[in-house]
């Protein structure tokens, strides 16, 4: 057996190819930028062949920058972006570009399995709304828009599966990204039959669902001289990037809870039973532990509202930054801490791209609320923060309800912003955690997985010595009175609003 865990981490803007020992500690990291495709309103998709391109450029990069011998290689795991979409045929081949989990055409899909599924039943079958958001959606968006092409269709699979049939030939998932299909019993971690009859979907188009630790086969001659490793290299399954993040943050037993700050963000927790809202206003994913859960709410717009921040309103901040050659960020977070908490009443609704849990309303919209002649440029840019503190306090607040969380682990690239992360404290009034690896921790999530499939971890507990508490941001409970009014009067907001988002025009996509 080698000596290294290589994980692979498939996100929204590129591959992360990490390497990992088996004492935890990241030997090397590379990252490979892949694009994104916007072919309508409402539409994103990603070309499979760039994520093997990816895949197989990063390892070898990786290799080289680690200083390491090939066949030091252990194991080769996966995290990846769930919710995705990809039709191939039975040699593998791609029909079309993967529609992604932020597309949201299937909306006439979404509407129609309203009307042969129980919205209430579908929650309690497979932890989640009926939503567009999911595959099932997308795939019917594809059987009614492109008949031909799903009649070809062989298997539905997802990165990661492609990229294991890539390297492997076997075409396979593992339980926590099928439990983000639409199609999946949680309960049973079989396909349910209910659903797909009734969607008219077949079963043999779903590939087999396994744990996430076993092994899906192993590295093949052809696929080794592409990627450029031995061949025979075990293959593990790995999961979905929520699962993996959950224990890669440390969250692999009850009574935990962690906070994803990156594009999109979500706040899970494990429990060994899933928590079914009264509302369904979170969901359930199935953990890389497939003897626990993962109740969780995501909100679509978290980094990303940041980012339209910076693009939009932040020209002389980004401009300045590069004459310093320093991090727009980093400029932008020194200004915020000029306007108090609360930003002087100026609240922000981080609706840029609808909003998943947990308003489900793809017609909702961003906004400021509370401009006055006196507001300054300062106060816009905290109340983006704290509007994304908001939304994900009213996530907190319903898993709370079930389940008492004490603190959140914080991990993902919005970690780094200490400015931002006092903010998510004062607005929670609860402590957040920072490990020593955040942007890593989906990566080391998978790696752990990989080590139990091979045999070189016991368990997942592991992740405790693995991945260790740095430090904790405490909340300051003077602020909790500002907050606490802002919050109530956040939500009221949106509430008032709700009718006229409605009203704003929305594109018909196919």
């Amino acid at each position: 057996m080698g000596n290294y865990i290589l994980a692979h981490d498939l996100g929204t803007s590129g591959n992360k190819a990490t390497l990992y020992d088996f004492e935890g500690k990241l030997q090397s990291s590379v990252v490979y930028v892949y694009d994104t495709f916007y072919p309508g309103p409402g539409c994103v998709e990603q070309d499979p062949e760039d994520w093997w391109k990816a895949v197989c450029i990063s390892t070898r990069q990786l290799i080289e920058k680690a200083g390491i011998n090939k066949n030091d290689i252990a194991c080769i795991t996966f995290s990846a972006q769930m919710m995705g979409c990809l039709l191939v045929d039975r040699e593998g081949e791609p029909l079309r570009n993967s529609i992604i989990w932020a597309d949201t055409r299937a909306v006439k899909q979404e509407k129609f399995m309203h009307s042969v599924l129980d919205m209430h039943e579908t929650y309690k079958i497979t932890g989640h709304r009926i939503s567009a958001s999911y595959s099932a959606a997308k795939m019917l968006w594809i059987k009614d828009n492109l008949p031909g092409l799903y009649g070809r269709a062989y298997k539905v699979l997802h990165a990661k599966d492609y990229i294991i049939f890539k390297l492997t030939g076997n075409m396979i998932t593992d339980y926590s990204d099928a439990s983000g299909m639409n199609l999946f019993d949680i309960n049973t971690k079989d396909w349910s039959e209910e659903i797909i009859n009734a969607l008219g979907i077949e079963r043999g188009i779903l590939p087999d669902a396994h744990p996430s630790t076993d092994i899906a086969g192993v590295v093949s001659p052809k696929a080794a001289s592409e990627i450029e490793l031995t061949a025979g290299i075990p293959v593990v399954i790995g999961g979905g990037d929520g699962s993996c993040a959950a224990v890669g943050a440390g969250v692999v037993e009850e009574g935990k809870a962690y906070n994803v700050v990156g594009s999109s963000s979500w706040i899970a927790l494990a429990t060994d039973k899933p928590i079914y809202d009264d509302k369904m206003r979170t969901f359930n994913w199935v953990h890389l532990d497939p003897k626990l859960y993962s109740p969780c709410g995501t909100m679509q717009s978290a980094g990303y509202s940041y980012n339209w921040l910076k693009n939009t309103l932040c020209d002389m901040e980004v401009m300045d930054a590069g004459q310093k050659g320093v991090n727009p960020y980093s400029i932008i977070d020194n200004k915020v801490l000029n306007s108090p908490p609360g930003a002087n009443s100026l609240l922000f609704l981080p609706y840029l791209l609808g909003e998943r849990s947990p308003r489900w309303n793809p017609d909702a919209k961003g906004a400021f609320v509370g401009l006055t002649m006196t507001s300054s440029k300062e106060d816009i840019l905290r109340s983006v923060l704290e509007g994304v503190g908001y939304n994900l306090k009213v996530i907190l607040d319903i898993l709370n309800n079930y389940a008492e969380v004490n603190e959140v682990t914080v991990i993902g690239g919005g970690a780094k912003g200490k400015v931002w992360l006092q903010i998510l404290a004062d607005i929670w009034q609860k402590p957040v955690v920072i490990p020593e690896y955040m942007e890593e921790a989906t990566s080391m999530g998978a790696a752990v997985c990989g080590g139990i499939g091979i045999g070189a971890f016991s368990d997942f507990k592991v992740i405790n010595k693995l991945n260790k508490a740095k430090s904790t941001i405490l909340p300051r409970t003077e602020y909790s009175g500002i907050y606490s009014r802002l919050f109530e009067i956040f939500n009221d907001t949106y509430k008032a609003l709700e009718p006229i988002f409605e009203k704003l025009p929305v594109w018909d996509i196919g």
